[in-house]
C-alpha cells in the first residue's frame, strides 16, 4: 500500500524465464511424460506436451526432473536459497519445503526487501536477482519520475541504509498493478534477493509473513494465516491474508515459511484489521516472462502499449464511363 495523503477508493486502500528445453515428470510404471510443467498442485501436475495439455495424478508420479541451464555466480553469492534449475532473471521454487523459523528467515532474506520513495509517497520492494531488478506496485510509482531505492546493507552485524537514485522503470502491468525497476547507479553492489515461490502450493490456513514499511517503519515484519486463496476484487484474484497490511507495504513481498515469495503486498480493507490482500506469485512470474510486452515507454508513460487508430471507411469513388 503506497503511503499518501489521500487514498483514491473509499473501500480498499491500495498497499504502496528462460525456460527449461523440457521437463520429465517419471511415472512409478516406468514410463515418463515429457513437456513444459505448468503448475504444480497438491494433487497433480500440469504439463504441456506440445499438442495438448495433460493432468497427472500425483499418486502415478515417481519424481519430477528439469532441465536448464544453472543459475550464474550471482545466485550462489546471495547465500539464499534457489532452484538451481531456475532462470537466471529471477529464481523460481515451486517444489514444497522444509519449513522454518520466522526470526531466521527474516535474518536472511530481510536485506532483499527495499524502500521505494517517491516524491507522493513511498512504498516496498523486493530484489529478484543480484543485478538490481525488483519488483514494486504499479500504483506506488504511478505518475512519478523520481525514484530512489532504499537498502539495507548488512555490514558486519550492522545495518547501514543506502539510497539510490538512477532508477529506471523497465516494465509496467497497471492491471495487475505491478511494476518491475532498475537501480543503474554506478558501482551499485550486487543485491541479494529473495526467491519466488508458489501461491498454488499454498493451503488455506498456511503460515505466511510480510516484510514491509507500513507508514514508514522500514522493515517492518507481520505475520499472520493465508485466508483464502481467491478472492475476487474487482475482477481480480488475490490472496488474502491477516497478516497486518498497512499505507506503506505496498509492492512488498509476502513469504511462506520457506522464504520463497508467494504473493505481492498491495491493498487492504479499510475499516477493518487482518483483512490484506496479496497479488499470487503466478501473476508477478507471468510478468517477468512477458516483461518486453509490458516494456515502459517515456512516450507512452501510463502503458506499457500502444493503441492503434482505427482505420477509418474506405470511401468509394465512382468511376466514370
Amino acid at each position: 500500500m503506497l503511503l499518501k495523503t489521500k487514498f483514491a477508493l473509499p473501500a480498499l486502500l491500495w498497499c504502496s524465464l528462460g525456460l527449461a528445453s523440457a521437463d520429465v515428470v517419471q511415472l512409478k510404471d516406468q514410463a515418463a511424460v515429457t513437456g513444459k510443467i505448468l503448475a504444480e498442485k497438491p494433487d497433480s501436475i500440469v504439463v504441456d506436451v506440445g499438442y495438448t495439455v495433460l493432468v497427472v495424478p500425483r499418486s502415478v508420479v515417481a519424481r519430477i526432473s528439469r532441465i536448464a541451464e544453472a543459475p550464474p555466480p550471482a545466485a550462489a553469492a546471495s547465500n539464499l536459497p534457489v532452484n538451481v534449475n531456475a532462470p537466471q532473471f529471477y529464481y523460481s521454487e515451486t517444489r514444497p519445503a522444509a519449513t522454518r523459523d520466522v526470526r531466521d528467515l527474516v535474518k536472511q532474506i530481510g536485506e532483499a526487501v527495499v524502500q521505494v520513495r517517491t516524491p507522493g509517497g513511498l512504498g516496498s520492494g523486493f530484489f529478484i536477482n543480484a543485478d538490481g531488478y525488483l519488483i514494486t506496485n504499479f500504483h506506488v510509482i504511478e505518475g512519478e519520475t523520481e525514484i530512489s531505492v532504499e537498502v539495507y546493507h548488512q555490514t558486519d552485524g550492522q545495518l547501514d541504509r543506502e539510497t539510490y537514485k538512477q532508477v529506471k522503470i523497465v516494465a509496467i502491468n497497471k492491471f495487475h498493478d505491478l511494476a518491475l525497476l532498475h537501480i543503474e547507479d554506478k558501482n551499485a553492489p550486487r543485491f541479494k534477493f529473495v526467491t519466488l515461490g508458489s501461491a498454488d502450493a499454498l493451503t488455506v490456513g498456511d503460515s505466511v509473513f510480510a516484510i514491509g514499511s507500513p507508514m514508514g517503519l522500514e522493515r517492518t515484519v507481520t505475520e499472520g494465516i493465508l485466508s483464502t486463496k481467491t478472492r475476487e476484487l474487482e475482477g481480480e484474484l488475490y490472496l488474502q491474508t491477516t497478516a497486518q497490511i498497512n499505507p506503506g507495504n505496498s509492492g512488498g513481498p509476502l513469504f511462506n515459511l520457506a522464504g520463497d515469495v508467494v504473493g505481492v503486498t498491495n491493498m487492504k480493507i479499510i475499516f477493518g484489521e487482518g483483512l490484506g490482500f496479496a497479488i499470487p506469485a503466478e501473476l508477478v512470474k507471468n510478468f517477468l516472462d512477458h516483461r518486453d510486452a509490458f516494456a515502459y515507454s517515456t512516450d507512452n508513460p501510463n502503458n506499457p502499449y500502444r493503441y492503434l487508430d482505427p482505420p477509418s471507411r474506405t470511401r468509394q469513388v465512382p468511376v466514370k464511363k
